[in-house]
């Protein structure tokens, strides 16, 4: 199987069986021996064509008068990534796109469909004239989502929000793979001697303008040969990410729940900034991500974190008063974080925005209920959207005042923010969009 045809086997499964694309990459390119070459060209083929998706089948219809929906799903995505390549891959000859795409069709499809796919593609290649975006002017949320691959309605939020030039700047870095983030592991060494250990493992890094134990990698080898993972000395997190426990300030010997807490990247910082002594409690609605927290708490070597399958809307029932502090890191859309995964931005909906900050509330309301007089509350998200952040913690603090806002951008570990509630942006800061408040019972 070469690589256009395990490309072409990922992106089915994305398709039609609703796989993750990401999960659905390892799990493929795991089962075949290939070259470093080969399997960064599936790499970028798979996410380059599943994120591109409409804007792709808006560029095939300038070349076919039937509908799209009568194409059999296979053959669509074999001219997707015959056009993906065509449009998007300079380095790929016309020729080796339209021809390794109509060989995949000989397997996949008939005589009728080779025709097919091998006259788009080339009709394609020798007139990309044809297609025209729409005039930045006249549309510009129509032109940033054909340009940039973003659903319009998500592009129209933006723009009615940010401008269009902002709009346009977030668009272009949500396309753009982010750099690779460790947290060092304080526990087993320092920030110097962990990048010391990267660089003898042929790790380009350097350290984190953000956090005092964050590294950023610019390059680095198949991360299951790293002994540094396997030994502990890191966990991977992003470093808007390594914030929320610096906003929280836990401290040894304290009792702190994590009330979405899997797989468990907050929970171990946590642990770790408490120097592992005290009580941290890592509670999810889903046990088998449980199993990730403590395996990463494990391989730490950390062994305060205490695990629990429960409904965080029900924490409050089962911990009233209990703990020094709280964290709600709430179940979000994930618009802060498109750029990670190439698949999540067409997997939203407008509808997340009346159905997600209801759950958001009762689950905040919940996890209230658990912290002690005097305790610190702090609620974060990995999304951008008011309605599930800044709108959240005023409509909670209107209904709860035996709580006040307390200033999170003055907690931050090396720079300072001014934002009482921060939000971070990819195109602004250069990390995940983030949201963190931090709230502290007075009554």
């Amino acid at each position: 199987m070469d690589a256009r045809e395990i490309a072409l086997k990922i992106i089915n499964d994305v398709t039609s069986n609703h796989a993750y694309a990401n999960i659905a990459l390892v799990r493929e390119l795991n089962r075949h021996k290939i070259s470093d070459q080969d399997r960064r060209f599936i790499t970028e083929l798979v996410y380059g064509t599943i994120k591109a998706g409409e804007t792709l089948d808006w560029m095939i219809g300038h070349y076919v008068t039937r509908s799209l929906n009568k194409v059999a799903p296979v053959i669509l995505n074999i001219l997707r990534m015959g056009m993906y390549q065509i449009f998007f891959l300079s380095k790929v000859p016309v020729s080796a796109a339209c021809n390794q795409a109509v060989e995949l069709t000989k397997k996949y499809g008939h005589t009728g469909t080779v025709k097919f796919v091998n006259a788009v593609l080339r009709n394609a290649g020798r007139g990309p004239e044809k297609v025209i975006y729409p005039d930045r002017e006249k549309d510009i949320v129509k032109f940033l989502a054909l340009k940039y691959f973003h659903p319009q309605w998500m592009v129209g939020r933006w723009v009615k929000r940010l401008g269009a030039d902002a709009a346009e700047e977030l668009c272009q870095i949500n396309n753009v793979t982010p750099a690779l983030s460790l947290r060092t592991n304080t526990l087993k060494n320092t920030r110097e001697e962990l990048l010391d250990v990267l660089n003898q493992e042929g790790v380009s890094a350097e350290a984190s303008v953000w956090t005092p134990e964050g590294i950023v990698c610019h390059s680095y080898p198949a991360l299951s040969t790293l002994k540094s993972l396997r030994d502990g000395l890191f966990q991977i997190q992003d470093e808007s990410s390594m914030l929320v426990a610096h906003v929280l300030a836990p401290k040894p010997g304290e009792f702190i729940i994590d009330a979405c807490g899997a797989p468990g990247g907050k929970s171990t910082h946590i642990a770790t900034l408490m120097e592992n002594k005290g009580r941290v409690l890592s509670t999810d609605v889903y046990e088998h991500k449980l199993v990730l927290t403590k395996e990463n708490a494990q391989r730490l070597g950390l062994t305060i974190i205490d695990v629990q399958s429960l409904d965080a809307t029900t924490l409050g029932d089962h911990y009233t008063r209990q703990a020094d502090k709280v964290l709600v890191d709430a179940p979000c859309s994930g618009l802060g974080v498109l750029r990670r995964k190439a698949d999540s931005r067409w997997r939203k909906t407008e509808d997340m925005f009346k159905e997600l900050p209801i759950l958001q509330m009762a689950i905040l309301k919940s996890a209230a209920e658990c912290v002690k007089l005097g305790g610190t509350l702090v609620y974060s998200t990995c999304t951008t959207e008011p309605e599930e952040n800044q709108e959240v913690v005023d409509n909670f603090l209107k209904e709860n005042p035996d709580f006040a806002l307390q200033h999170a951008g003055e907690m931050f570990p090396v720079t300072e923010n001014k934002a009482e509630m921060v939000q971070l942006w990819p195109h602004i800061d250069h990390v995940d969009g983030f949201f963190i408040s931090r709230l502290v019972r007075v009554k």
